[in-house]
């Protein structure tokens, strides 16, 4: 005969007592059915729980990825913003250097320094550059040309600046130089003889003219053809009265026979400055000045430096 067991009910409200009859058998049932529930039920929990941290895994990755690209695009689009302001320094870099060449060629002055770094700062840096070549292996490339690029357009702006700072050396030179130069006519009048060789109107003899005699009338004003320190002035035996002018870089200019001195030994005068007045003094035919140009202590020809 099987056991049985018997559960009471009951309540604290005074109501019959219940009864049930349970066999051994239905009991192992239920017990065998708790295990398995909580079985299956813990086995679901620790499924989902695993299946949960994965999925939160996989998100947090997924978010890390996306920042990461997010991170490269920013970088391709700074390569690219760089890659042009690049582009651009070179291209003004050239018009620069272009503008300069053409500055030398009409003041007729050659270059003194090497060139070679300036059109030697490579190609252009890509301002197209693909989003996809940009977040690849080839990223760490281009930053190291981009870098490469910065520091040959750095090199080649420092020896522009040089070049532009010669040639405005060269420039003031030339300034000073064109402004030492004596371009004008020295008076008003004719030419009565010649720079070279001539028949002396004194000896009869042939001799070497050192210089231009310009005729006119008595008074007549005698400028400075160009800047210049007055060196003498004062008699100078067959001369009669003479200036002497300094113009600097082996120029030098004398004027005999004068009348009247404005300029004395010592000032600074101005191209078209006069500086006496024409006159008979010294060993001469008539009212004339007598007017040397002289280059490192030779005398030249006088025509070869009158522009007007």
């Amino acid at each position: 005969m099987s056991k049985r067991y018997t559960v009471l009910v009951m309540d604290d409200k005074g109501s019959p007592v219940r009864e049930a009859r349970l066999s051994k058998r239905l009991i192992r049932a239920l017990a065998a059915v708790l295990i398995v529930s909580l079985s299956v039920l813990g086995i679901g929990t620790y499924q989902y729980s695993r299946l949960y941290r994965s999925m939160t895994e996989k998100d947090r990755m997924q978010a890390e990825l996306q920042a990461q690209q997010a991170g490269m695009e920013q970088q391709r689009k700074q390569i690219q913003a760089f890659a042009l302001e690049i582009n651009e320094l070179k291209s003004s870099l050239m018009a620069l250097n272009q503008f300069e060449q053409k500055i030398r060629i009409l003041a007729n002055i050659e270059h003194k320094t090497d060139q070679a770094s300036l059109f030697a700062i490579g190609g252009s840096m890509p301002d197209d550059l693909d989003g996809d070549l940009a977040l690849n292996e080839d990223h760490d490339r281009l930053v190291r040309e981009m870098h490469e690029q910065i520091g040959q357009v750095s090199q080649a702006s420092a020896v522009q600046q040089h070049s532009f700072e010669t040639l405005l050396d060269d420039l003031k030179d030339k300034r000073n130089l064109l402004a030492a130069t004596p371009s004008l006519h020295p008076t008003k009048g004719w030419i009565s003889s010649d720079f070279g060789y001539r028949v002396s109107p004194f000896t009869g003899r042939r001799e070497f003219h050192k210089g231009l005699d310009i005729a006119n009338r008595k008074g007549t004003p005698i400028i400075a053809p160009a800047d210049g320190v007055v060196t003498y002035a004062d008699k100078k035996w067959l001369m009669g009265n003479m200036i002497t002018i300094d113009h600097g870089y082996g120029l030098l200019t004398r004027y005999g026979h004068i009348s009247t001195l404005v300029k004395k030994k010592g000032d600074r005068v101005r191209r078209g400055e006069v500086i006496a007045k024409m006159g008979n003094t010294g060993r001469s035919t008539g009212p004339h000045l007598h007017y040397e140009v002289r280059l490192n202590g030779v005398p030249v020809d006088p025509m070869k430096y009158i522009l007007d």
